[in-house]
């Protein structure tokens, strides 16, 4: 199956994450973030930060949070045996914490071809905002979707 270039543009519902520090302890023990900012208020505190900051690749949680985070894929008749996960890019531009409102909007922004259409790469770029509206980062995710080839006619 192949897309088609009209999906470029597509914005998708909001979601949005109250961050507690619960989930933050949780996510640092998980990934292996041995810097106790990240676990413990008072060693948060001495280095500078108002809460325990929120750690690196945590942002794409996010739109997990979502009653189905693949119904755009639903949505763009998209299978989700034929999907692999191409690239993740993170563009931070400020620290959030413990105790704040994350959104996060997403929006298709390109899709491309390689090897005849036999894989497609769809591009979305999600957009996470705090309480006070202001830009978090950008996360850009690439998709690979595996088209079949077409059959000869018998």
């Amino acid at each position: 199956m192949s897309l088609d270039r009209s999906v470029i543009g597509r914005e998708f519902p909001p979601v949005s994450l109250l961050i507690d520090r619960s989930r933050l302890r949780n996510f640092a023990k998980a990934t292996g973030q041995l810097d106790p900012i990240y676990t413990d208020l008072d060693a948060a505190k001495n280095a500078g930060h108002r809460d325990l900051p929120v750690p690196p690749t945590f942002l794409f949680g996010i739109e997990l949070e979502a009653p189905n985070p693949v119904a755009y894929l639903d949505e763009l008749g998209i299978d989700l045996r034929t999907i692999l996960h191409g690239e993740q890019q993170f563009d931070y531009h400020r620290i959030a914490y413990a105790g704040d409102e994350l959104t996060a909007a997403a929006t298709i922004t390109d899709l491309y071809e390689k090897k005849g259409g036999l894989l497609e790469f769809l591009v979305r770029e999600s957009t996470v905002t705090n309480q006070d509206g202001a830009t978090v980062a950008v996360l850009r995710n690439i998709l690979v979707v595996q088209n079949q080839p077409e059959k000869a006619a018998s």
